[in-house]
């Protein structure tokens, strides 16, 4: 009777394990690790092809300097954090992460990792605004429409908009009442032409055309806020023998600058003092344009 056969029957592999070099199973390990963390986080990789914006985000500026400096950076070390998405089943959109999405567009990236969470319409809109808001990305303006936005669509009141956000409660209606300016004075508060403290001394105005005028002269004479509150404290409150005069001098010596701007093609500053007085400045770059300047000073004479 044959004997029963011992291991040598199962061939030289079962006997011999498989040698795998330290460096093999170093990587083996890593990769390992790596697959266990993404389960734990829930993120994956999805072609960036596939993620597209919100376009009910808050934020609509996206300075280009700064995407470009994140590309770069994004070139060396990928994306180190994930975007947030929810999935729409041929696409998945951002809820937070859009600038991180445009800057790897940028850098050439072609999968991007996100994590997919699924969020009420209303969760989607805090959750963009108090990143942004964190983050200090958004302009007043972008900020004081996603405020509008959480009341009147979603029927919140400011104090549950301040405690969402967590700010207090007046500097959400403060954020809230430059809405009331004309869109081109908010335009130049989203161009960082006048700041904030010069916006709320504007709210003082009903006139939008006034607004507007006393805006453009805050950028071009640099005026503190506290010189634009007097200013539209002495229109609103004029002086018995002046009256009428305070009101109507910020507008005639605007149009009289335009009117020498355009003649003698240079900025043209007029200053008033008191008792009918004042002084006319008139800026050069060089000394060409002063030159040119003087000899049409010249020909006036003649």
């Amino acid at each position: 009777m044959a004997g029963k056969r011992g291991g040598l029957g199962k061939g030289l592999d079962s006997l011999i394990p498989e040698h795998k070099s330290a460096k093999q199973s170093i990587k083996e390990e890593k990769k390992l690790e790596k697959e266990t963390e993404t389960q734990k986080s829930g993120e994956i990789k999805v072609p960036i092809n596939k993620v597209e914006p919100n376009k009910e985000q808050p934020r609509r500026n996206f300075e280009e300097d700064s995407l470009l400096e994140l590309a770069d950076s994004i070139k060396q070390f990928g994306v180190l954090q994930p975007l947030i998405v929810q999935n729409k089943n041929d696409y998945y959109e951002i809820i937070a992460g859009e600038r991180r999405w445009r800057a790897a567009k940028i850098a050439g990236v072609k999968e991007i990792p996100v994590i997919i969470k699924d969020y009420t319409p209303q969760e989607v809109v805090e959750i963009a605004l108090i990143e942004n808001i964190q983050r200090e990305n958004l302009n007043p303006i972008e900020e004081a429409m996603a405020f509008k936005r959480l009341l009147n669509e979603y029927h919140l009141k400011q104090d549950e908009v301040a405690e969402r956000v967590s700010k207090s409660r007046t500097a959400v209606t403060n954020s809230m009442r430059l809405l009331k300016l004309s869109s081109r004075v908010q335009q130049m508060i989203i161009d960082d032409m006048i700041s904030t403290g010069h916006a709320r001394a504007l709210l003082a105005l009903d006139d939008e055309e006034q607004q507007y005028l006393i805006a453009n002269k805050i950028f071009d004479e640099k005026l503190s806020v506290r010189e634009v509150e007097k200013m539209i404290k002495e229109m609103k409150n004029p002086k018995k023998e002046g009256k009428k005069k305070v009101v109507e001098n910020a507008f005639v010596y605007q149009d009289i600058e335009e009117k020498l701007k355009s003649v003698i093609g240079t900025k043209v500053k007029v200053s008033q003092k008191s008792k009918g007085k004042g002084k006319i400045e008139i800026e050069y770059y060089s000394d060409e344009e002063l030159e040119r300047i003087y000899e049409m000073m010249m020909k006036l004479e003649s």
